[in-house]
């Protein structure tokens, strides 16, 4: 009896231990969100959008276009093609970074490695100005680039630091950690903008401050996730066939060159989890949505309802304020109704508030408010669910793997939004008219959601289905 009740001690005490480890590898999880969401929201929300627009413009011609490797573009959609160019490249290069990482267990490195490449060409746009918008573009597409792809590797570590009922709270936290990072940065961000005159600075110059800046906190805080994430030995997943697990040679080039071989053997494998497949699917639609929104709202609200910076900067303010509440607040509707059906609320709202804001009067801050306020209580919580609901569906051992497809479907699949809206301003010269489509992407996507047998899909993935789902 004496030895059954030491065994017994010590299996409480490490099962302590574990939940202590886990506990704190969950809150260097979030760090990373802390880091780099500042990028998401000063630069891409606020600032690079319609600065850009303004040096592109100034290196236009008499009409209005300019001429990148000599194709003509108008000035007005060269942010918005420049950003699908981005997407496009992290579809090229997430399968190299999702094989890698898995096939090694080496993710806390790439991981780095594409922050710190991504963070250094951010704060590189201190010094886009003038009419070198094309330093400005290949500014933007290695940063975006570093942003998607550490990303998807950051996700892929969500089903291995959390147990199945504590993905929705630690996902949401994690999102409102971000949103929260945001809000102060862009507190800042406007007392230097508002007040550029008293700094002694103009106001190019205080764009490319916050630009810059953004870049700066994008590495630093991206030491505390570094330091408290720990790597896990590769193994193979089940299914993945017979052999030997790979050795130290396939760390490197030969890992690399798999990175196309294992896209294609990931969706192989996903024939045989369709329900995941059909998830992805919906989510690449309404996700499609949301991404046009956060990139382009700023140029919207610029170019055409004639808003100056300050009020931009106030209005993103507001929704990372109430995005951080809404992600906390949607975590707690998920524990009680469920991730699905709390997601599928949210795009209904994200459809209403996205017609409304094509009846927006031109110069009137108020309603942009409104605006933002609706979109801000229905954003972070619709991300973060839909990556705690994923992490659900997808085949243990193959973290990096599926989430590589999920952030192709996050973001790498996300520059349909920016070109078709980019296209819809060359052709008609109005951003009512490319607004007015993303109402499409989230009744879509509602429809697509609502046709997802979630229990049966987590159980086809072979993962234990939580209480509430």
């Amino acid at each position: 009896m004496t030895g059954v009740g030491v065994h017994s001690a010590e299996a409480v005490t490490g099962g302590v231990d574990e939940t202590a480890a886990r506990r704190r590898e969950q809150r260097g999880w979030y760090w990373y969100d802390w880091a780099n969401s500042v990028y998401s929201t000063s630069v891409l929300t606020v600032f690079l959008g319609p600065y850009l627009t303004s040096v592109a413009r100034a290196a236009a011609g008499p009409d209005g276009f300019v001429h990148p490797l000599g194709i003509p573009v108008r000035a007005g959609s060269f942010y918005a093609y420049t950003v699908s160019v981005s997407l496009l490249v992290s579809v090229l290069v997430m399968p190299l970074a999702g094989a890698l990482a898995d096939r090694t267990g080496r993710k806390k490195p790439l991981l780095g490695g594409c922050a710190y490449i991504g963070a250094a060409a951010t704060t590189g746009m201190f010094f886009l100005g003038g009419d070198r918008y094309l330093l400005g573009g290949a500014l933007l597409v290695v940063a975006n680039v570093g942003f998607v792809v550490s990303s998807m590797l950051y996700n892929s570590f969500l089903p291995q630091i959390a147990t199945p009922d504590e993905r929705d709270a630690v996902s949401s936290r994690g999102w409102a950690f971000g949103y929260a990072s945001g809000a102060l940065v862009l507190v800042a961000d406007l007392v230097l903008y508002g007040a550029h005159d008293s700094f002694g600075v103009s106001e190019g110059t205080a764009v490319r401050i916050c630009l810059a800046s953004a870049g700066l906190w994008w590495g630093a805080f991206s030491l505390i996730p570094l330091r408290r994430l720990r790597d896990r030995r590769a193994a193979a997943a089940p299914g993945s066939g017979p052999g030997p697990g790979p050795g130290l040679t396939e760390r490197s080039g030969g890992s690399l060159g798999q990175g196309w071989r294992q896209l294609r053997g990931t969706l192989r494998d996903m024939r045989r989890h369709p329900l995941t497949l059909s998830f992805l699917l919906a989510y690449l639609i309404y996700n499609d949505g949301v991404q046009t929104v956060i990139t382009q709202a700023s140029v919207f609200g610029s170019e055409e309802l004639g808003l100056d910076q300050t009020t931009l900067i106030m209005a993103v303010l507001l929704v990372q304020v109430l995005a951080a509440a809404g992600a906390l607040l949607m975590g707690r509707l998920a524990r009680r109704y469920g991730a699905r059906r709390t997601i599928l609320g949210s795009l209904a709202a994200w459809t209403v508030t996205v017609t409304a804001g094509c009846f927006l009067p031109a110069r009137a801050p108020v309603w942009f408010f409104a605006l933002a306020a609706g979109i801000g209580l229905v954003l972070g919580g619709s991300q973060a669910l839909s990556r705690s609901l994923f992490s659900h569906l997808v085949p243990r051992g193959k973290e990096a793997e599926y989430f590589s497809a999920y952030e192709l479907s996050d973001r790498g699949v996300s520059w349909l939004g920016p070109l078709v809206f980019g296209v819809a301003y060359q052709l008609s010269g109005s951003y009512r008219a490319a607004i007015v489509s993303l109402a499409a992407f989230f009744v879509i996507g509602f429809v697509l959601l609502a046709r997802v047998p979630v229990r049966r899909a987590i159980a086809a993935a072979g993962n234990p289905i939580p209480d509430r789902i």
